[in-house]
């Protein structure tokens, strides 16, 4: 996935944890905690998106809807 890619998808997710009522105020926290470590660590995709399954059953769906997986 190329990089460009990569940020926009990163961008959408933390636009619907933002957004979403599907989330507690906990695990929204935690994502965004997630989120800004991949930025900050240009992590693999692939990881990020693990690590925020683990958060929340939210984002399997979240994922299909936004084409990634």
């Amino acid at each position: 996935m190329s990089s460009h890619k990569h940020h926009g998808h990163l961008q959408a997710i933390k636009t619907a944890v933002e957004t979403t009522t599907n989330l507690t105020q906990s695990e929204k926290s935690e994502s965004f905690k997630r989120l800004e470590e991949a930025y900050a660590e240009d992590k693999a995709f692939g990881i990020i998106t693990e690590e925020l399954l683990t958060i929340s059953e939210y984002f399997e769906g979240l994922f299909s809807e936004l084409g990634i997986k």
